[in-house]
C-alpha cells in the first residue's frame, strides 16, 4: 500500500472514529437528563458552552447543573420522562463539528404517555482534551411556524442537513 493511500485510509478512519464518538455522545444525553446525572449531562458540554433551548438559554456547565437539579426537572423525572436524541447527522471539519438532531420530550401523565416537545437541534462541536464536546445546542420547537415551513431555502442550503440549520439560525 502507498504512503498516499494509507494517509487516506487513516484519514477516513479518524472521520468516523470522531463521527462515531460525536453520535455517542449526543444520544447519551437523553438517559442522562432522565436519569437526574447533572454532572455527565453538564460534561457534554464544554466548560462554557451554551444551551439554549428556545425556552432558557443556560450558559456554562454549572447552569445545565442546575437545570437537571431544578424543581421542574425532578418533577419530569418522578412523574415518568424521555428525552429521545436522534438520529444524529454529523458534519467534521478538522477539530470542530456541525451535528443536526431532532428530539423528544415524553411525559408520562395520567397513566398514559404523550409527547411535549418535538424540537430540532443544531449542535456545534469542538474535539477537547476531554474529547468531543458541545460548544452549542440551540433547539427550536418544531411547532408549524412559519419559519419550520419555509419551502425557500439557498442552493449551499439544499440538503435536509443545513435545512435544519438554516431554520434553526433563522429564528434566532
Amino acid at each position: 500500500m502507498t504512503d498516499d493511500r494509507l494517509a487516506a485510509l487513516e484519514r477516513r478512519l479518524q472521520r468516523l472514529e470522531d463521527e462515531r464518538e460525536i453520535v455517542q455522545l449526543l444520544t447519551t444525553y437523553g438517559p442522562l437528563v432522565d436519569s437526574g446525572c447533572a454532572d455527565e449531562v453538564a460534561a457534554i458540554w464544554t466548560e462554557d458552552g451554551v444551551y439554549d433551548n428556545d425556552v432558557i438559554v443556560m450558559t456554562g456547565r454549572d447552569e445545565i447543573r442546575a437545570m437537571v437539579r431544578s424543581a421542574s426537572h425532578q418533577g419530569f423525572i418522578a412523574g415518568g420522562c424521555a428525552h429521545f436524541n436522534g438520529p444524529v447527522s454529523v458534519q467534521v471539519d478538522g477539530d470542530t463539528a456541525i451535528a443536526v438532531t431532532h428530539s423528544l420530550m415524553v411525559l408520562h401523565e395520567d397513566g398514559a404517555f404523550r409527547v411535549n416537545r418535538a424540537t430540532a437541534n443544531h449542535w456545534q462541536l469542538r474535539r477537547t482534551d476531554e474529547g468531543w464536546r458541545a460548544t452549542v445546542r440551540t433547539g427550536r420547537l418544531l411547532d408549524g411556524a412559519e419559519l419550520a415551513r419555509s419551502e425557500e431555502h439557498t442552493s449551499e442550503l439544499q440538503s435536509p442537513m443545513y435545512l435544519v440549520c438554516r431554520l434553526l439560525l433563522e429564528k434566532k
